[in-house]
């Protein structure tokens, strides 16, 4: 169920994280990508470390957000990209 989670946080921060890019993202199915292994990523972490039960899912599930969009940004960095602010 939590892996679930982190799938759907991950789309979520891959895809917000994609427009912070401002049109210098990957596309928006590369976005979604790499939010979702970013999110894998950083909730097999989290779960490795010993976060689990009913309060270790919402720190998997923070630890999983922040990971799937410092994924997608430091792509994007790494390969020149620019990181503009909108504002909404």
């Amino acid at each position: 169920m939590q892996f679930l989670i982190w799938i759907f946080a991950g789309l979520a921060a891959g895809w917000i994280a994609g427009k912070s890019l401002e049109g210098n993202g990957y596309g928006p199915s590369m976005d979604l990508a790499m939010g979702v292994a970013g999110a894998v990523l950083g909730g097999v972490l989290a779960r490795s470390v010993g976060f689990s039960g009913y309060s270790g899912t919402f720190v998997t599930t923070f630890v999983a957000i922040v990971c799937a969009a410092l994924v997608t940004i430091l792509a994007a960095l790494l390969n020149g990209r620019t990181i503009r602010i909108r504002a909404f």
